[in-house]
């Protein structure tokens, strides 16, 4: 069987660079492919020693034939598979500034209003962004960090076995982890940003960790958190889910979401999966 990576989302959000990342890393690509022909073309490549790991771009181009998506994945996870998808968004000043120094028109705004055509699109993907494995936020992204996103994430896939679990922290003044599965607001905890001796520390270090995890509240959320996920990760694995991102945000994404995931990441890291940390806004600069 073969393995197939979708890549798909909002025109604009950087697709081509998506699918040229796949390419560097040996998969056959193929863009625009009508969504009822997906099974057919993985037939034909089966026959194909060297094309058994497949690219394929999807995007509102697809027109009618984006109605038949969820139904198709279906389809070809049942024929045996090993499918994901990408989905890549943004957000709309982004998109429309990237399409103004491209100079290029939006696929529903040939009148040249893009931000209408952006509008017009997200509902229109929607069922596609619910069949995603993974969901990129590129808005803060160049071409070369695209790249490596994606190469990380589909070669992450490819040496497991197991579901990879993301634990990520992140900033809400940043805007939220798009891509994340389970997102849980930490901004109720002490914030060390407003003690002056620890302002310009991050969650990693322990000074901070103890202010924020050995505080009342901070003891009684770590306890119920992690029972919730020690029910939940379990779940998604029993479904086949592939990639879990867990994300905790505080304010700035430099305290309290740092020392609650680098704290989640000690109690489950002999769990089975591939267990990775991140952390989005710990070195932005902060106020």
């Amino acid at each position: 069987m073969a393995r197939i990576v979708v890549i798909t989302g909002l025109s604009g959000s950087g697709k081509s660079t998506a699918i040229k990342a796949l390419e560097d890393l040996g998969f056959y690509c193929v863009d625009n492919l009508p969504v009822t022909l997906m099974p057919k073309f993985a037939e034909l490549c089966e026959e194909s020693a060297e094309a058994n790991k497949i690219g394929l771009g999807v995007d509102i181009r697809g027109g009618e034939f984006l109605k038949d998506f969820p139904a198709v994945l279906a389809q070809l996870r049942e024929e045996g598979h090993d499918l994901s998808v990408i989905y890549l968004e943004s957000e709309d000043d982004v998109l429309v500034k990237r399409f103004s120094e491209t100079r290029r028109l939006h696929p529903l705004a040939p009148s040249g209003r893009v931000l209408e055509g952006i509008k017009k699109e997200r509902p229109l993907l929607a069922s596609l962004k619910n069949e995603a494995s993974k969901i990129v936020d590129t808005s803060t992204c160049n071409v070369h960090q695209l790249k490596r996103i994606i190469v990380d994430h589909v070669t992450d896939l490819a040496s497991s076995e197991n579901m990879v679990l993301n634990l990520a922290s992140f900033g809400f003044k940043y805007g939220i982890l798009y891509e994340a599965d389970i997102i849980m607001d930490a901004r109720f905890l002490p914030n060390p940003n407003f003690i002056e001796s620890m302002k310009d520390l991050t969650g990693e270090e322990k000074v901070v960790s103890d202010y924020v995890l050995t505080s009342e509240k901070g003891k009684a959320f770590m306890v119920r958190f992690a029972a919730l996920l020690d029910f939940l990760i379990p779940q998604y694995m029993k479904e086949g889910k592939k990639y879990l991102t867990i994300a905790v945000g505080c304010t700035g994404g430099r305290h309290r979401s740092v020392a609650i995931i680098e704290r989640l990441g000690l109690d489950f890291r002999d769990g089975d999966y591939t267990l990775k940390i991140t952390h989005r806004d710990k070195d932005r600069h902060h106020l």
